[in-house]
């Protein structure tokens, strides 16, 4: 362990942080929409299961490495092989820091930016879901107004990471996330509360099959493992700061409960609330700029309910935002030596000028496309399709093949000794998906985020 490295102050800090990290935009915007889209409780039901067999072996995976070697991704890979390929992997982890928070940044300004369009009222108005999506559309296509949202946001997630662990990361963790818990509890009492709400919660509890298929089950596989930040070596930075007294597995099951009771409660508050308005359930990516805010204003007290949402919205956004600044603050601090405060600025700042044409593309750069994207989307497809999966891919063979696994088993053993000597079949379960099961699975959804397997059979 490097001399002075920093370490979470305790085991709920590191708990809170990193489910800060899994529980984003994902859980409240995209979890939502995609179980709209694939009927409901069947795709909740299916989704548990990739949980399971894809997200929580990987989890454990790239949280060992982290704490096994109290590294960044690239000094973790260098720590455990000498090999410039798995050198490079880690090294993949940090661009893909740098490139998801670029965009990840633009759409956590919108959120901001929409806290003070519910506070004015301007939702009100809004009969319909096209008069929301006319007005979302206007704002972005505003340059002054996007960009100074996604500069307050970067300003923020950068605070947090400047002030360091314990007293930047860990500590607005332990007070983010309980607000953040609490909100969502508040909308989902209000959404079940609301004439009509029954009908939401049947399309959640009672499952629709006949929506389910192929295509479905591949959705449910992609989102299980991007909801969980696996690939991008968040879990892996946040894991170097663990102590190895906290066993790794305990820890990756609370991350795991944490991040789906947060989709699951946010999926309540949301489909409650808008099959009690009579608005579409399956209105896709639109749902919380377009749809969310023509709910809060036919909704009872929605003035109220929509400030409250929007400043849920944020603070995932930002417990989110803060890990990826981490990862890539974390390879500066440990392999060049920088001191935090000044890696902090200076890759905030980077970050910054990366995500600029991602803001852009909404207005003057809209007409500006590469392969067939605007910037937005380019980088979006890049990191999203290409660098998760294929880190994430690369971190279960890794562990699974190339570290040794005696030495995995060694490691993983630390702080869980009772654990395992009594329950043996946790670590031939573990093996068994890591090896086998996970790495396949993962490679389907790189193949299919490739648009590979849509090509092969049409």
């Amino acid at each position: 362990m490097q001399k002075n490295r920093e370490q979470w102050n305790s085991k709920i800090g590191f708990i809170l942080a990193a489910a800060g990290s899994a529980i984003g935009l994902g859980n409240i915007w995209k979890f939502p929409y995609i179980a709209g889209e694939y009927g409901g409780a069947s795709f909740i039901f299916i989704y548990l299961i990739c949980i399971a067999i894809i997200g929580l072996p990987v989890l454990i995976a790239e949280i060992l490495i982290g704490r096994t070697t109290h590294r960044n991704p690239v000094g973790a890979f260098k720590a455990l092989s000498q090999s410039k390929f798995w050198i490079g992997v880690g090294g993949m982890g940090v661009v893909s820091g740098f490139l998801i928070l670029s965009f990840y940044a633009v759409i956590a300004g919108w959120a901001i930016g929409y806290i003070l369009e519910a506070v004015v009222g301007n939702f009100a108005h809004f009969n319909t879901g096209s008069l929301a999506a006319e007005h979302f559309t206007d704002l972005v296509s505003d340059v002054p107004w996007i960009l100074g949202y996604f500069t307050l946001f970067m300003i923020l997630t950068m605070l947090f990471v400047y002030l360091g662990i314990q007293k930047g990361i860990e500590r607005g963790s332990k007070i983010m996330m309980p607000i953040l818990l609490v909100l969502l509890v508040i909308l989902m009492v209000r959404g079940i509360t609301l004439e009509g709400a029954d009908k939401g919660l049947e399309f959640l509890l009672y499952p629709d099959w006949s929506k389910i298929n192929a295509q479905a089950i591949l959705v449910a596989l992609g989102h299980a493992f991007f909801t969980l930040s696996l690939g991008m070596g968040a879990m892996l930075t946040y894991g170097s700061y663990m102590s190895k007294k906290d066993s790794v597995l305990s820890a990756a099951l609370q991350i795991i409960i944490l991040d789906t009771v947060i989709a699951l409660i946010a999926g309540v508050a949301i489909f409650t609330s808008v099959f009690a308005v009579g608005l579409d359930p399956s209105a896709g990516p639109g749902l919380i700029f377009h749809t969310i805010p023509a709910v809060f204003a036919k909704m009872p007290g929605g003035y109220f309910f929509s400030i409250l949402f929007f400043i849920l919205l944020s603070i995932a956004a930002l417990t989110s935002a803060i890990s990826l600044l981490e990862v890539v603050v974390a390879y500066f601090v440990d392999d060049l030596g920088w001191n935090r405060k000044k890696a902090t600025i200076v890759m905030g700042f980077v970050v910054f000028l990366l995500g600029l044409p991602s803001a852009l593309s909404f207005n003057v750069l809209a007409d500006y496309t590469l392969f067939g994207k605007n910037f937005f989307d380019l980088v979006d497809f890049l990191a999203s399709n290409i660098f998760l999966p294929l880190g994430g891919f690369l971190i279960a063979i890794f562990v699974g093949y190339v570290w040794g696994f005696d030495k995995v088993l060694t490691n993983l053993r630390e702080g869980a000794e009772d654990l395992f000597d009594n329950n043996p079949f946790i670590i031939t379960t573990w093996k068994f998906f890591l090896k086998y099961l996970s790495p396949i699975l993962i490679f389907i959804v790189l193949l299919h985020s490739l648009g590979v397997i849509d090509l092969i059979f049409n």
